[in-house]
């Protein structure tokens, strides 16, 4: 590789400790935000039907199990539009950071 092509010694010439913790910082919180939806909506079926389970004391695995699977897919279908749309804006402005080949 030739001095002018952006990478000395294979590494970026502008990547530096603060910039990879930025990225990482970005990466951690997107996945934060996109998994979010998903999680909360399983935790809330989840103490809703244990509390039914304890009102009702049938202690049945699946009767927990099948609803916080199927709110949660549910969840994801509905909001997979908006979690494309995020993560193709990450991997685009990734993409505009790495240096010109």
């Amino acid at each position: 590789m030739d001095a002018d092509d952006g990478v000395a010694d294979g590494k970026f010439r502008d990547m530096n400790p603060e910039v990879a913790t930025d990225l990482v910082r970005q990466t951690l919180i997107l996945t934060l935000l996109v998994s979010a939806p998903i999680l909360l909506v399983g935790l809330a079926v989840g103490v809703v039907i244990s509390l039914l389970q304890a009102l009702t004391q049938v202690q049945e695995q699946t009767l927990s199990f099948i609803p916080k699977i199927m709110a949660m897919v549910i969840v994801a279908a509905i909001t997979l539009p908006w979690t494309v749309n995020q993560v193709l804006s990450f991997a685009r402005e990734m993409m505009s950071l790495a240096p010109p080949m």
